[in-house]
């Protein structure tokens, strides 16, 4: 997909992995052969240091501060979890899937080499992803604040009744969903759970959001695409104990209990993380690809 050109050297790289990249070991060396030919300077986290039998490691917040280029070894749940540690800083992300659906990632199997060998003589494209900025308040103080790269999604608890979310945009009054729950998802997201559900898939070039009720009570309620400059916010009105408590999930990886009368605020970050493409790729065959279209 067409994105922002490539100039700038790549000196300094970083790598972050799963922890079970022991299974993935001839080709993680083979690409720390390459960059050691080429001259860069390489960061390990923990589980890539101890597969070379080396001590000094770094942490993902060091890695991601120190290098330009970030090799993501592992699927769409990994580069989701580096994606909510970024810096306010650019670092570039390269995602190489030893995971299972990479509809994020880049390379794979025998392209992983050739493709890291385009890269670093800058034969790439940088595609721009917006994250959301979470933030649940109760009773007026902070609870807590996630970034999410995918979505935030409410749903009720282990009973399956229909939760109250009245919903306004920039303090303006848009909805009071009755509902399963609510999917807040970029266009990154668009391809998940907001999809399941009935949204659309929206270009991940629009800076957007998708409002998604689930399972709605009125078949009027349908998904809605809102500029990525307004802001959300939700309560939850309907009361529920401790055994059946209602949840917001962050990027299908972080659960938190949501409070009767909680608000939770949904804005885009300042972050956004950049993935790195190799030129001449196309979305719509990535997309055709992972989603089976014919």
């Amino acid at each position: 997909m067409p994105g922002q050109k490539a100039f700038t050297t790549i000196n300094r790289v970083g790598i972050i992995a799963k922890h079970n990249i022991a299974k993935y070991k001839e080709l993680v060396f083979e690409i720390l052969d390459l960059l050691e030919a080429e001259g860069k300077t390489v960061y390990l986290d923990e589980f890539t240091a101890e597969l070379k039998g080396v001590k000094k490691s770094y942490t993902r917040p060091q890695i991601l501060k120190q290098a330009e280029l970030v090799l993501v070894f592992g699927g769409d749940g990994t580069l989701l979890t580096v994606a909510r540690s970024l810096p306010k800083s650019v670092v570039h992300v390269l995602g190489i899937n030893t995971g299972t659906l990479g509809f994020l990632t880049e390379l794979e199997g025998e392209r992983a080499i050739s493709g890291l060998k385009r890269v670093l003589s800058g034969n790439y494209v940088v595609d721009k992803r917006i994250l959301l900025r979470v933030t649940m308040y109760k009773d007026g103080q902070k609870v807590t604040t996630h970034l999410a790269l995918n979505d935030a999604v409410i749903t009720h608890g282990a009973k399956s009744r229909l939760i109250h979310l009245p919903v306004e945009i920039n303090q303006r009054q848009v909805n009071r969903y009755q509902a399963d729950g609510l999917i807040i998802a970029t266009p990154t997201g668009s391809t998940g759970h907001s999809l399941s559900a009935g949204g659309p898939i929206v270009h991940p070039k629009l800076e957007a959001f998708v409002v998604t009720p689930i399972c709605p009570l009125s078949i009027s309620n349908r998904p809605i695409i809102l500029p990525s400059d307004r802001q959300i916010k939700i309560t939850l009105d309907t009361f529920r104990d401790q055994h059946e408590s209602v949840s917001l999930t962050i990027d299908g990886q972080i659960c938190t209990p949501v409070e009767y009368q909680s608000e939770i605020k949904i804005r885009r970050s300042s972050r956004k993380l950049y993935l790195i493409r190799l030129t001449g790729e196309n979305y719509y065959r990535k997309l055709r690809g992972k989603l089976s279209w014919g």
